[in-house]
């Protein structure tokens, strides 16, 4: 069981960050977010997320085309944005990943089912990240405002990967942060069968 104090850091406390203090990240702590990332489960260990890490002025003005207006200055001033991808092609790792079984052709005989599959086991490896970066201290700010197709000429050219979100990394400005918004209840979300 978790202590009260990790639970507040993990969930209670943490928030999504709109504003960064002027503190850097560093690749080293980028390195040790991926190793915790990497460990979260995934459907036949397929683990088809790929993190691109946009730390340089160079990679943020590759991103700034593709940003809605919205994420524009937030993303811009924040210390690392991931561009959470997921390889389309993520099935050829299945032989070292999953070797219990011929896993690959679960995939390769349906182009619907694999995209699915990937979409949806790289959005809980970006959870895993946001966890994971909460756990080490580090703030995060997730994002679906973007322009896909751009970003994806913009990094993804003549590859099988494609974005799935952003997250910005860094330690947040919490006089920036918007009040909590209101969540759903139990009633509201849950049905017990």
């Amino acid at each position: 069981m978790l202590s009260d104090e990790a639970i507040n850091a993990l969930f209670l406390h943490a928030r999504s960050h709109n504003g960064w203090l002027d503190k850097p990240v560093t690749d080293e702590q980028l390195a040790s977010l991926y190793a915790l990332t990497r460990m979260g489960p995934t459907s036949a260990n397929c683990s088809p997320a790929r993190f691109i890490f946009v730390r340089t002025a160079a990679g943020k003005e590759k991103l700034k085309p593709a940003l809605s207006s919205g994420n524009l200055q937030k993303t811009m001033t924040a210390p690392v944005t991931v561009i959470v991808a997921y390889d389309r092609a993520f099935y050829e790792q299945l032989p070292t990943l999953f070797p219990h079984a011929d896993a690959r052709s679960w995939f390769t005989s349906s182009p619907a089912f694999a995209e699915e599959t990937a979409l949806r086991n790289s959005a809980m490896q970006a959870a895993y990240l946001i966890m994971a970066a909460r756990s080490m201290g580090l703030d995060t700010g997730p994002m679906s405002g973007f322009d896909r197709p751009r970003l994806d000429d913009a990094f993804f050219a003549d590859t099988t990967l494609t974005a799935n979100l952003l997250i910005n990394i860094g330690y947040g400005d919490r006089s920036k942060l918007f009040d909590r918004l209101p969540r759903l209840s139990l009633e509201e979300a849950c049905d017990f069968i």
